[in-house]
């Protein structure tokens, strides 16, 4: 076989990884592990666009919150897409690809009321902590104790986001 047959031939090679969760497993876990990581990308950019688009009176307290939420969302991206390639599967091959998976709505207006960004904010981290609980179930079905335990330190952030969002849209 000659060196350019070869490269083509590995090149072509399945992306499998050995895993000892089995076929289904990989399938479905990665499954929802993908439609996590859409949401998560949509998430970020939600986040992100009100933390470019925010104002009034709190605009700073507001304005700083929502680029440490993003950071925060941002940092789980890799490691839902590196816990699927880790169980054999494949992830997100581009933003078309996360957008037909995504269960969270974008927020296009021009203009969105600072406590309408926080409220819609929240909804959605409470939508994405029920996404990872859901995961979560279907890992403990299949015995995936490692994926399980990073979706619980990613609940838990989840939860302290809605509790900050929730806590400064409160009108006193």
């Amino acid at each position: 076989m000659t060196d350019l047959a070869a490269a083509k031939k590995h090149r072509l090679a399945p992306l499998t990884t050995p895993t000892p969760l089995g076929a289904d497993a990989t399938r479905d876990i990665s499954a929802e592990l993908n439609a996590l990581l859409a949401d998560t990308f949509a998430l970020y950019f939600k986040t992100k666009n009100f933390h470019w688009h925010m104002s009034g009176p709190s605009f700073r307290d507001y304005h700083l919150l929502l680029d440490e939420q993003s950071d925060q969302i941002f940092a789980t991206v890799d490691p839902i897409a590196e816990r699927v390639r880790k169980l054999g599967g494949t992830t997100l091959r581009s933003s078309g690809h996360a957008v037909r998976l995504q269960r969270l709505s974008d927020n296009d207006a021009d203009f969105v009321t600072p406590a309408d960004m926080l409220a819609e904010l929240s909804q959605d981290n409470q939508r994405v902590a029920a996404f990872m609980r859901e995961t979560h179930a279907l890992c403990d079905r299949y015995g995936d104790v490692a994926t399980a335990s990073l979706l619980e330190v990613w609940i838990d952030e989840a939860e302290r986001r809605t509790w900050f969002l929730f806590e400064a849209g409160r009108q006193s």
